[in-house]
């Protein structure tokens, strides 16, 4: 089954969720045009890090930008995904990455469960409470935002429930490229799944982003990266490769779990 995603790489302009909807939209458009079935976005691509005024744009899965999103989805005819902030309950508010299908309707969603505490997200945000995956026409997906990638307990659970890759949207910021870039084929390797990773450039009041977003196969080998500047990077992937790899070194079939608990 081929797959072609494409990776939204864009510079969020802080606090702006009205020139953030219109370069996502000219993103999807060009993704579309390409013949991409597939966008991923960025984390918080809507406002980036403005997590003290999370209640001024923090809105339900089915209104606000969710709203736009879907209306996107639908007019563009390709799936879309990328996390912005939502309304959990009163005064909760998550880093919730969405999947909207071709036809705009909302397939899954994640809320980030491992809070960044170097951007402050534990002071304003609730971390999500499950995992998720989605499954597509392509195969099935898991989910995971930004910081959950130090975190591969998620990554082979996602493995273990038969995700045929991962989609991770961030906002990863100099000087962790090394660990970025590690830690992307690492997951991918250790699972074989392929993960693709979308990585914001630009800066805000207190950081540097990086970009190099990735696409990596079951094998670690990286099939499409990024450099610091916007772009959208475009893909096209065989998922059969997953079956072959796990045939191949059947580590999930190896595995020994009666013996990892000390």
């Amino acid at each position: 089954m081929l797959l072609t995603v494409s990776l939204g790489q864009m510079d969020v302009r802080f606090g702006d969720p009205s020139a953030n909807l219109e370069k996502a939209t000219q993103l999807t458009e060009e993704a579309k045009r390409r013949g991409s079935d597939l966008l991923l976005l960025p984390e918080l691509w809507s406002t980036a890090y403005d997590l003290p005024n999370a209640s001024r744009y923090a809105s339900p899965l089915t209104s606000g930008l969710f709203a736009d999103l879907s209306a996107l989805a639908r007019r563009t005819g390709i799936y879309l995904l990328g996390s912005t902030l939502s309304l959990l309950g009163p005064d909760q508010y998550g880093n919730t990455l969405t999947v909207f299908a071709p036809d705009g309707s909302l397939l899954a969603h994640y809320s980030k469960t491992h809070l960044f505490r170097l951007m402050n997200e534990e002071q304003y945000l609730t971390p999500g409470n499950q995992a998720a995956t989605v499954n597509l026409p392509f195969g099935r997906a898991g989910l995971a935002i930004c910081y959950d990638l130090r975190f591969p307990e998620l990554f082979r659970s996602y493995a273990l429930a038969g995700a045929q890759m991962v989609f991770l949207p961030a906002e990863w910021p100099h000087p962790r490229l090394t660990h970025w870039q590690t830690l992307v084929r690492a997951r991918a390797i250790e699972n074989q799944m392929f993960i693709f990773a979308c990585n914001r450039v630009g800066s805000d009041p207190s950081n540097r982003f990086f970009g190099h977003s990735l696409a990596v196969d079951p094998w670690g080998e990286v099939l499409i990266e990024g450099g610091e500047d916007e772009d959208l990077l475009t893909v096209t992937v065989d998922l059969s490769k997953v079956h072959q790899v796990r045939q191949k070194i059947p580590i999930l079939n190896d595995r020994r779990p009666e013996i990892y608990s000390l």
